[in-house]
């Protein structure tokens, strides 16, 4: 068989985790990305950096920090502690955490880059009838920033699946736990399991290649691309 259980295993648990892991970033990245667009606070320099770190620090820069800071003696280690709940390294939890962070901004800059499209004259629009932001928000903005919101998603999604650096850091590679697709292939070829490998990395290559055709080719449909 190409795939044994614990390969399944390893594919059940990156489906779950990049499905969780995008949701999250949808809810967390859409107000930054609204932010972002309209802002002319000075900040707007400093926090669009932070968001674009994980685009060109070493993954396993980002998922050191996140080990410390998550770790028993780290803040965020603390509070979960004492809010008994252990830690949240090398657990799926934490591999949650880690991936919403190194996977921000491939749901920002697309979210951003639609919001900024729009322009003002919807919104202003919207105002003389009277719509409340929000309304105006869900009404004019949502609609309008949709292939933005389908392409952050897809995005998101795939550079989750995608991810070794972090995932190995934070999660390390434990079966049913914190082992997914990418950890997988590397238990593979560390045991010499080369046509197991294949089978894990070439699924990953044709999925990749598969997502980057199709976002291409929406580029020619829509401005709305990172």
């Amino acid at each position: 068989m190409p795939l044994d259980a614990s390969d399944l295993s390893a594919i059940w648990l990156t489906i779950q985790l990049a499905g969780l892991t995008t949701l999250l970033l949808l809810l967390v990245g859409t107000p930054i990305a609204w932010w972002l667009s309209r802002t002319q606070s000075a900040w707007k320099g400093p926090v669009g950096a932070i968001v674009a770190l994980p685009l060109v620090l070493p993954p396993t820069v980002i998922g050191f920090y996140l080990l410390v800071v998550m770790g028993p003696n780290g803040p965020l280690g603390q509070l979960t502690q004492q809010l008994g709940l252990g830690t949240l390294s090398f657990s799926f939890a934490g591999l949650v955490v880690g991936s919403v962070f190194y996977s921000l901004p491939f749901v920002v800059q697309p979210l951003q880059n639609a919001f900024e499209a729009i322009g003002s004259r919807p919104l202003e629009a919207a105002a003389t009838l009277r719509a409340s932001p929000w309304d105006t928000f869900l009404t004019i903005v949502l609609p309008l920033a949709r292939p933005g919101f389908i392409t952050a998603a897809i995005l998101g999604f795939a550079h989750t699946v995608g991810e070794f650096g972090v995932v190995l850091m934070i999660g390390g590679n434990i079966p049913g736990k914190t082992r997914v697709v990418s950890t997988q292939i590397y238990s593979h070829v560390e045991a010499m399991e080369y046509a197991q490998a294949h089978w894990l990395a070439g699924g990953m290559l044709l999925f990749s290649f598969a997502i980057l055709l199709w976002l291409y080719a929406r580029r020619r449909h829509t401005p709305f691309h990172p």
